[in-house]
């Protein structure tokens, strides 16, 4: 059945008076209701100018972009971002953030939306600065990476991180959580998740260099990349993701929502044992010089999960598990991307974010409206992600995605892309963070650094 609101939500108010964590307090001063952080940008555009626009209320002091022509795009004339565009039209403006880093000493908080090759360097900069940090997905390009960058959070358990899976802070996505943690489908040994993603070129050629746009800084744009293939507009500003050297393809753009769940829920630890299986790569005779395939299915293996061994797999460019029995005829599977958890006394579908809940099964219903909430809810839910940010900053509310939680997360999908690349199974010691079965796929947690961009 689909569930309405009211059992979905369950006991929401008894959330929200008080089942949540203590607050975080992480300010380098103390603050209050009232006071206004110090927030720059990296890569205001596109992404980040969404960020951004929830986030007008503080002082945006500084922006870094590399293409302002984009960012003007970005806000255009929608009088919806009217006060984001005022924001950015008194804020001070650097095509290179090592540079704003070096200059602007006033900043308090930094909004990372590049793309994924420049996650990870800016953010262990800004960090290293002291400064709070939100880091859109997937955290990092890497492994190693997002190890660094959790050992500095450790280290600096004073700054506020979140990474931009706003899934998270959503109450549909929590509450799915608490009813597969009760128990209404039973024990769950398989979840099949699927995305119609890449929305963008992936299993293509690379193209021929075209002179680079007037407006694009892109020496800068390049970062840490070590290759030098000219500027195409196939790169810049959005399709990037489906290029090895600078995205992270299907399963690293859309899997910190999707892989979330059912890593919260079930708390499987890092997999044991990954094998992805493709199409044909954009550069068969060198796959790390060109784009991603266009579809994979990954199968992720947990031996060591909370409630006993499980199976997960993921489904990209637009492949999708089959119907499952029983699913009502008022429902239907999501094309767009979904997760299904199969229990042995039931099953529970929904969508990227966690919304539109849907159980399967006799008595899941009824068992799953009597499990009580245990998670705490975030003010604004799935629209609240980045001011969950700042209140925590300010010591009002428990953060919903630090890097606590985003970095197992962002490892667990990255994996799959290291299966990729191996070209078989891989053996996976979580602990010693390496491949045991194919020493040579190591090589695939790590990357080498432009001079100058170094992590």
């Amino acid at each position: 059945m689909t569930i309405n609101r009211r059992t979905w939500l369950g006991g929401a108010a008894a959330v929200a008076a008080g089942l949540g964590a203590a607050p975080v307090r992480a300010q380098k001063r103390r603050r209050s209701a009232s006071d206004r952080v110090n927030v720059a940008v990296i890569g205001a555009g596109g992404m980040g100018a969404a960020n951004m626009e929830r986030l007008t209320g503080e002082n945006i002091v500084a922006l870094a972009d590399v293409d302002l022509s984009h960012v003007a795009k970005s806000v255009g004339d929608d009088p919806k971002r009217a006060a984001l565009k005022a924001a950015y039209d008194k804020a001070d403006k650097y095509a290179d953030y090592r540079r704003m880093f070096d200059r602007r000493k006033d900043i308090d908080a930094v909004v990372i939306a590049t793309p994924d090759h420049h996650h990870a360097v800016a953010a262990k900069q800004a960090m290293e600065r002291g400064l709070h940090v939100y880091v859109q997905k997937p955290l990092t390009y890497t492994i190693r990476e997002g190890r660094v960058l959790a050992d500095l959070a450790r280290r600096n358990p004073k700054l506020v991180t979140q990474m931009g899976n706003q899934g998270h802070s959503g109450d549909d996505g929590r509450r799915a959580v608490e009813i597969v943690r009760g128990g209404a489908i039973g024990r769950v040994r398989e979840v099949q998740v699927w995305t119609n993603r890449p929305i963008w070129p992936q299993g293509v050629a690379r193209p021929a260099a075209v002179p680079t746009p007037a407006a694009l800084d892109w020496d800068v744009w390049r970062g840490p990349a070590t290759v030098d293939w000219g500027y195409n507009p196939i790169y810049a500003h959005f399709n990037w993701r489906g290029w090895a050297p600078f995205g992270t393809g299907a399963l690293g753009d859309m899997g910190a929502h999707l892989v979330d769940f059912p890593v919260w829920a079930l708390e499987p630890g890092l997999p044991t044992r990954v094998e992805t299986r493709h199409s044909v790569w954009g550069n068969p005779d060198d796959p790390a010089q060109g784009s991603y395939p266009l579809a994979t299915v990954t199968f992720f293996e947990f031996a060591q999960a909370k409630g006993g061994p499980v199976r997960m797999t993921w489904y990209d460019g637009g492949l999708m598990p089959p119907t499952p029995p029983g699913l009502p005829a008022d429902a239907r599977m999501d094309p767009t991307g979904g997760v299904l958890y199969i229990g042995d006394r039931g099953m529970l579908m929904h969508e990227t974010y966690g919304e539109k809940p849907v159980l399967i099964g006799e008595g899941v219903a009824e068992r799953a409206a009597a499990i009580p909430p245990s998670l705490p809810r975030i003010g604004g839910g799935l629209n609240g992600h980045e001011m969950n940010w700042i209140r925590a900053i300010r010591g009002e509310e428990a953060i919903s995605s630090p890097f606590a939680v985003a970095v197992p997360l962002t490892e667990t999908m990255l994996l799959g892309n290291v299966a990729l690349r191996a070209g078989q199974p891989i053996d996976y010691d979580g602990a010693a963070g390496r491949i045991t079965n194919v020493a040579d796929a190591n090589r695939y947690l790590d990357r080498e650094y432009r001079k100058g961009w170094e992590l």
